[in-house]
């Protein structure tokens, strides 16, 4: 059986294996990575500029709408366990780092590791490193644990699209992708307005 305890390089895990967060809690390794349901993905090396920036600008349009209100957002890297229950650490399988999320049931972030549920809110960033599989995937778990709301950026295109949580458990895109010139909203958080030309600015 593999010893991971104390794990320093991320050459010596297994990558057959199965693991948990319990076991994603010891590796001391510099690489990123998330599990998905248990099988480890290196994510993408660090993020370039034009990545940066859109995350920054959304960020600031969303830590500014937010301040002294009940919902948080937060950057990457801040880890999302995926559960449907009050699993333990060693039952969780399902660990990922989205670009940005907003969280309003607070009683997810009690433990001070990140957050334990579903987010009301994930965006993520697609860049050169990202693949179709493990873009597929995301979408697949983000419906899976429900996750209410989910924008894709298409940096190269200049646009996003929204999907979100139908009645019956399953995402579905809100209206065509939109891009420079549109207002983005959103029933997550009412009132909030996201400008594409702010998204985009400065690429």
């Amino acid at each position: 059986m593999l010893n991971i305890k104390g794990m320093n390089s991320f050459n010596d895990l297994d990558l057959s294996k199965t693991y948990t967060y319990a076991d994603y809690l010891l590796w001391k390794f510099e690489e990123r990575v998330e599990l998905f349901k248990g099988k480890i993905v290196k994510m993408s090396p660090a993020p370039g500029s034009a990545h940066q920036t859109i995350s920054f600008n959304i960020g600031g349009e969303l830590y500014s709408f937010l301040k002294n209100k009940s919902c948080k957002a937060f950057t990457a890297p801040f880890d999302v366990r995926l559960v449907k229950d009050e699993s333990s650490d060693q039952k969780i399988k399902t660990v990922v780092q989205p670009d940005i999320c907003v969280v309003c049931d607070l009683n997810k972030l009690t433990d001070n590791k990140g957050c334990k549920g579903a987010p009301d809110l994930v965006v993520e960033i697609l860049s050169s490193g990202n693949n179709q599989k493990e873009v597929k995937i995301k979408y697949d778990l983000y419906e899976e644990f429900g996750v209410k709301e989910y924008w894709v950026v298409y940096p190269a295109e200049q646009a996003i699209v929204v999907y979100s949580l139908n009645a019956e458990g399953k995402f579905e895109a809100v209206g065509r992708a939109l891009t420079v010139g549109d207002q983005l909203t959103t029933k997550i958080l009412p009132g909030f307005e996201l400008n594409m030309d702010d998204v985009f600015r400065g690429l």
